[in-house]
């Protein structure tokens, strides 16, 4: 079965429904079969009323409201390199009979050419003097944007600012006009269950509508740190930036990207909650940017195996696995392998709930962490810094003899010293060279390439020093061993499980050996 993939789908006040009359209907019904039980009927009526009352006959009126105020966002980049970018490098004035003429002449000549490309979105208005609200992936690097209306009306428009963690971005048009119609965000989220009609200009044919519900909340799709709505309304490309809304015609989400395995609907989408897209729009209008809180390290959270090798009763908290050199972090006590278990007396309940609470801090601002380290607590201040853009934060990390033993075969591992791997660039931990696909450490992620840096706490040079760890970590009666890893520039803790009676019998196994020595020796 082909596996899904997280795609962006590139390319919300009140309103009148047509509403069923349960009670005429259901009575009708009720009174034509020969059912004359009154008290229960009149039960019956008052319910059905109550869900009948919001189950719309047909969209329509609710369309109509929404779709004057949703807009197709149409994008222009130019890409390459100009005539006059490529006269940036210095040309020297040389001569025609010149014997380097013709190289710098032949230079110029193969410069790419500047090309436009296109993309096309959605978006929506949210004010009368002509603010728009879409999608980050949509508006990014743009040098020209035009916005069209419902109405064909056209209209040029520049970037007020966008964020890249929340997709979210802001656009105003040009113009001087005042709009008598725009969409507003809904004030509370909606339940699992609702109505969603979601708006757009999906493939290029802009003004399409398309209904569903609010499939699930709270999805985590390995976009950042924030939650989204995932709604089963029909997306597809060109739908990015476009409102979903609810059935008073407000604001529940800004659609943004969509689960499929071919590229197109498969009736499960992701929508940036109007909570969310309010807060970041708000500061976007404000100053053109989002300032957030920076800590400076690479946090995951805990499961239950990390938990038992720890020590540790419960899988709340965030824990540190790399301290980023340059962070704010750095210069505070803070140290890989703390759990933090509080900000500023916010309890964390994992890392995603951290990097929220930490972006929603003043950058500057001093943070209190409350943390655990080697089964103590204790408070940690930092002084936060301001989350980089991205480019800065990028910027931020034959195979030899193997050794191997019983506890590394069990887990499926095979390992040398990380100078002894292939291109690798550190000399610290052990290289994994091999992995067994149905083992343990396959299991837990673990692939050729990753480094294993340190094993139960104590740094490892060598296939041994691993060996030693699994084998401490199961004197002291645990059932897994942590395991801290380096993949690229990448630092996480795993658990990996120490099964205790292949150790007893990896025990037995070593003394016959002795046994067998000891025999040996004799005999000579």
């Amino acid at each position: 079965m082909q596996s899904g993939q997280i795609q962006d789908i590139k390319v919300s006040k009140s309103a009148r429904s047509r509403f069923r009359p349960a009670s005429k209907l259901i009575g009708a019904g009720l009174i034509g079969a020969g059912l004359f039980a009154f008290a229960p009927l009149s039960v019956s009526l008052a319910a059905q009323d109550v869900v009948a009352s919001r189950t719309p006959m047909s969209f329509a009126d609710l369309a109509d409201k929404v779709r004057p105020a949703v807009v197709s966002v149409n994008v222009k980049t130019i890409t390459g390199t100009s005539d006059t970018a490529s006269r940036d490098f210095p040309m020297p004035d040389l001569p025609p009979d010149h014997p380097l003429r013709e190289f710098f002449d032949q230079f110029k000549k193969n410069q790419p050419e500047r090309r436009p490309s296109r993309a096309q979105g959605s978006g929506f208005l949210i004010s009368a003097d002509g603010y728009v609200v879409t999608n980050h992936h949509v508006a990014d690097k743009a040098d020209e944007i035009e916005i069209t209306f419902e109405n064909e009306e056209k209209y040029k428009a520049t970037v007020v600012g966008s964020d890249q963690r929340t997709d979210i971005a802001l656009l105003k048009i040009t113009s001087p006009k005042k709009f008598d119609r725009w969409l507003e965000f809904a004030d509370s989220p909606p339940r699992v269950g609702d109505w969603v009609l979601a708006v757009g200009n999906p493939f290029g044919l802009g003004g399409t509508v398309t209904a569903g519900i609010v499939s699930a909340s709270g999805r985590d799709i390995g976009s950042g740190p924030y939650d989204f709505l995932q709604i089963d309304a029909a997306v597809n490309r060109g739908n990015s930036g476009g409102p979903s809304v609810n059935l008073d015609g407000r604001v529940v989400g800004v659609n943004t990207a969509i689960y499929s395995p071919s590229g197109g609907s498969v009736g499960i989408a992701f929508a940036i909650p109007a909570s969310t897209a309010r807060d970041i729009v708000d500061k976007l209008k404000t100053s053109g940017k989002v300032s957030s809180g920076w800590l400076g390290v690479q946090i995951q959270s805990v499961d239950d195996a990390i938990a038992e090798s720890l020590g540790l009763k419960s899988t709340k908290g965030a824990l540190v696995s790399k301290i980023l050199p340059e962070g704010p972090a750095a210069k505070s006590e803070l140290k890989a392998q703390d759990l933090i278990l509080r900000v500023n007396d916010k309890e964390i309940a994992n890392s995603r709930e951290l990097a929220r609470t930490v972006a929603g801090l003043t950058p500057n601002s001093d943070a209190k962490l409350h943390v655990l380290r080697s089964g103590e607590e204790k408070d940690v201040n930092v002084k936060l810094g301001e989350f980089p853009s991205n480019d800065k934060f990028a910027s931020l990390g034959s195979e030899g003899e193997s050794q191997s033993g019983k506890e590394l075969d069990d887990l499926g591992l095979t390992l040398v010293p990380s100078s002894e791997f292939p291109g690798s660039k550190t000399k610290d931990g052990v290289a994994v060279t091999n992995v067994d696909p149905n083992s343990k450490a396959a299991d837990q992620g673990l692939k050729r390439g990753d480094i294993i840096v340190e094993v139960g706490g104590k740094a490892v040079a060598s296939a041994q020093d691993v060996i030693d760890g699994i084998r401490d970590a199961r004197d002291k009666g645990r059932k897994n061993v942590l395991v801290q890893v380096r993949t690229r520039d990448q630092q996480r803790f795993l658990a990996l499980p120490v099964d205790p009676a292949k150790d007893n019998d990896s025990k037995s196994d070593d003394n016959n050996k002795d046994n067998k020595d000891s025999q040996k020796r004799g005999k000579r």
